[in-house]
Formats: structure tokens, C-alpha cells, sequence
């Protein structure tokens, strides 16, 4: 039966992949007893169900003395819940071929559950996942062995080049601000944290009336009412503020040079960009496009690259969070030529601001992501994804049916206003790793980064 099960599993995530998700399927949101909210939308395409159950906890409500509680918490959630312990969560969703995984940033901690939707299957993971979400044990065994884990990948990326860079410019960008803290923590602040930590930070961020389910599959409304109470009914009271402390603006530039014996130079530069609901946010992401999210046809690519062959990639891109998240430009190049690098891509975007884009580049702009735009909604999981966009950050339900009439509207005069009032390069942090020698900062101890900053979609990630 177990073979069967899987057989079946790896069939549909197949087609899951194969067979579009039905495009402008309809939102349905509501409120569960609970106290949760839900968002719903029901597709009897594909015998499975995708759930994902999120909170206001990610690393922005971190503290610089407690910096990576938030992800290590998270982290433990599905390793050991009442009755089970990590093996035997493992196994019971392997038996009935249901995958269960994380999604973590900074403003978000969400455990996502995929399994087929006939109901003894279904109900079974079910139960995993509330048991999860409503009666994690931490155990003091794992925690210690989950600690042991992060320091060694904490102090193994404090020789990478790029995650030196990240962390730097993040500290640059937001300063004191939890958008600065490294999302995995500090060796010295992840050796302290005890068990009691994560429990206290798991009853004050994971309550019910803060929480988001979102789901996409093969089940009714009645039945979607059912799982929502049943996943967060038993979440403790909460009462921790959903809302992270304001960003404030850059008003100065800075940059720091860290000497580092990689050949090429990392080089980042940016500030504080968009919130998620920001009302510049459809001028500013097509605009980046057209600036450095576009691949090849961007002109970041086509100054640096292209005509130039000074880096083998440079982009740009903005995260819009609950807070300004950061708009940063990134590129690699050889060590002798980093500051003319830098100064084109300097150059670059200062002619962008000043000039704005052409009637030429906004229409192949607006092609392009108006005819990428299926790809990134034709999965029930990628479906999934925006309802927990949507629902997290108070989006309108009609955000998908929207989005490529908002692209198609924008205009080049919005793009050139929203670009000269958002984006002042003058006020810019820049960072640059492995920095040429003769004008390398000495004493700039190499520091580590979390590969879940990184893993931000860049310009995909904009258009959630």
C-alpha cells in the first residue's frame, strides 16, 4: 500500500506541474472560529490539497540580543509534537506520501503541508501538521543538536565571500532595525538561547488570531472550514504586535571595503526600497525591469556585461515587505577592475533616475511580464504561495486578476517619478568583498550571513 501511495503522489506533483491551475479560479476568504483568517480556492483538477499556515514571526521580530530565535524556532516546529517525535513525524507522512516543509523570512513563519486529498490520507496528515503547529515540544536533545548545526554553518559562512557581503550590507541598509539582524543569528547569540526562549516566542507569536491559512486543492468550503478550525483552534492566545518597528530611510551614503583573497570583488549597493502595499509598487517593479530584473534585455546587463564584459551578471531587484524591504543592486567582478565596475553601475542607475525609460523599453517590459505571468500561477502550489501573500499583507482578492491590467497600465512619466522620489542614489550603502588591495579597509572581521536572506526571489519576488 505504501508503494502504491507514492506511486500515486509522484503522479500528481507531476501533473502538478503539467496541468495549469485554473487562472482567475476564485478567492474565498473568511474568518474561522479561531480567530485565523482563510483563503481559500477550490480546484477539483488534481486529487491533492496544499495547505499553508503562517505567522507575523519571522527574523523581523528577532532582537539584536536574542538574534536567529525566530528561525530556530520555526526550525523545531515539525521536529518533535505531541506524541511523536521527529522520526515518527517523518515516517507517518512518508507512509501516506504527504510532504511537509517550512517557508521563513523575515516577516513570515509558516509550516506548508502537500498530500493527496482522499480522506483517510488526507486527514491523517492533517493531524500531523496541527500537532505540529499546536503542540511542538522542542525537545532539549534536538535543540542542542539543532544549535550545533547553525553555528558550524554560521561559522563556515564567514569565509564566503557572498554571505560576508549580505550580512554587511544588510547591518549598512537597516542599521539597528530587525531587517539588519542576520535571519540565522550571531554564534554568540544562537550558544545562548534556551529552550525557554523558543517556547516563549512560539506562545507569543503563534497564535490563532494572528495567524493566515491558506489552501488550494481538491476540497469543498465546508470542508475547508472544518481544516482551518481543526489546524488552528488549539493555537495558544498569542498577543505579541504583528507589526515590525519602521524602517528609517537612509539620509547618507556609506561604503565599507573587506578585504577578502576570493579572485572577484562582491559588490552590493542599495537602500531601503517598498513596503508590500506600497503605492509605487507597480511603477517600481516594472521600472526595476527595465533597470536590472530583466536578465539581458535590463540595462544594468546590457552597460556592464554586455558592452563592457566587466561581470558575468549584475541585477537588481526590490523585496517589499511588511516594512521598506531593501532595493539593492548586485554584481561580481575581478578584483582590478571593481571600481570602474562600480562606478558604471553608479553611473548607470543615476541616468536612469535623471532620464527615466523609453516608450521602446516599457512596451517590451510590459510583454514580457504580462506574458511570463502564467508561468507563475500554473501550479496549485505556486497558487498557494499568493494566497499567503495575499492573506498575510491585506491584498485585495482580486490581486491575480489584476496584475498584468495594473502592469499594463503603468505609464514611463510614473515610472520616472516614482524612481526620482524612491530611489536617491546618493544615499546609498555599498559594500564591496574581496575589494581591490590598494584600497582595502584592514580589520574588518568577516562575518556570516543566512542563506534564507539569499534565497529572497529577486525580481519574481517583487511581483507577489
Amino acid at each position: 500500500m505504501r508503494i502504491n501511495l507514492s506511486l500515486i503522489l509522484l503522479a500528481v506533483l507531476t501533473l502538478g506541474f503539467a496541468v495549469p491551475a485554473a487562472a482567475g479560479s476564485k478567492i474565498q476568504h473568511w474568518q474561522a472560529p479561531s480567530g485565523a483568517q482563510v483563503y481559500f480556492v477550490e480546484n477539483h483538477d488534481l486529487p491533492m490539497l496544499d495547505v499553508e499556515v503562517e505567522f507575523a514571526a519571522g527574523s523581523g521580530f528577532d532582537t539584536a540580543e536574542k538574534s536567529g530565535l525566530a528561525g530556530l524556532t520555526h526550525g523545531l516546529l515539525d521536529l518533535g509534537a505531541e506524541g511523536m517525535s521527529e522520526d515518527d513525524i517523518a515516517r507517518k507522512l512518508a507512509d501516506i506520501g504527504a510532504q511537509m516543509s517550512g517557508q521563513f523570512d523575515a516577516d513570515r513563519s509558516g509550516i506548508v503541508l502537500r498530500t493527496l486529498s482522499n480522506a483517510p490520507e488526507r486527514n491523517q496528515a492533517l493531524e500531523i501538521m496541527a500537532r505540529v503547529l499546536q503542540r511542538p515540544l522542542f525537545p532539549e536533545t534536538v535543540l542542542a543538536r539543532e544549535k550545533a548545526r547553525l553555528i558550524a554553518a554560521l561559522k563556515e559562512a564567514e569565509t564566503k565571500p557572498e554571505s560576508i557581503a549580505s550580512k554587511a550590507f544588510n547591518k549598512d541598509v537597516f542599521g539597528a532595525h530587525p531587517y539588519g539582524l542576520p535571519a540565522s543569528g550571531e554564534i554568540a547569540t544562537v550558544e545562548k538561547l534556551q529552550r525557554s526562549d523558543l517556547e516563549n516566542f512560539y506562545f507569543q507569536h503563534y497564535g490563532a488570531k494572528s495567524g493566515v491559512v491558506a489552501m488550494m486543492g481538491d476540497v469543498s468550503r465546508a470542508e475547508a472550514e472544518a481544516i482551518a478550525q481543526s489546524l488552528t483552534e488549539q493555537l495558544p492566545a498569542g498577543g505579541a504586535s504583528r507589526s515590525i518597528a519602521q524602517v528609517v530611510m537612509q539620509t547618507s551614503s556609506s561604503e565599507q571595503r573587506i578585504p577578502h583573497p576570493a579572485s572577484q570583488s562582491h559588490i552590493l549597493i542599495g537602500a531601503p526600497g517598498m513596503a508590500r502595499n506600497d503605492p509605487d509598487y507597480f511603477p517600481l517593479y516594472v521600472g526595476n525591469y527595465i533597470l536590472g530584473g530583466g536578465g539581458f534585455v535590463s540595462r544594468l546587463m546590457q552597460e556592464v556585461r554586455e558592452k563592457r564584459g566587466m561581470a558575468y551578471s549584475v541585477y537588481s531587484y526590490f523585496v517589499p515587505m511588511q516594512q521598506p524591504g531593501v532595493f539593492q543592486i548586485g554584481l561580481q567582478t575581478k578584483k582590478e577592475q571593481a571600481d570602474e565596475a562600480l562606478q558604471m553601475v553608479r553611473a548607470t542607475l543615476r541616468e536612469f533616475i535623471a532620464k527615466g525609460v523609453t516608450e521602446k523599453e516599457l512596451r517590451a517590459a510590459k510583454q514580457n511580464i504580462v506574458n511570463g505571468f502564467p508561468l507563475r500561477i500554473d501550479s496549485n502550489k505556486k497558487i498557494l504561495e499568493y494566497l499567503g501573500v495575499i492573506g498575510f499583507y491585506g491584498l485585495p482578492l482580486s490581486y491575480l486578476d489584476d496584475f498584468t491590467s495594473r502592469v499594463e497600465k503603468v505609464t514611463a512619466a510614473e515610472i520616472h517619478d516614482a524612481f526620482k522620489r524612491r530611489v536617491n542614489p546618493d544615499v546609498m550603502a555599498t559594500v564591496i568583498v574581496g575589494a581591490p588591495e590598494e584600497k582595502a579597509v584592514a580589520g574588518t572581521a568577516p562575518v556570516a550571513d543566512t542563506p534564507a536572506e539569499a534565497a529572497v526571489v529577486k525580481q519574481a519576488g517583487g511581483a507577489k
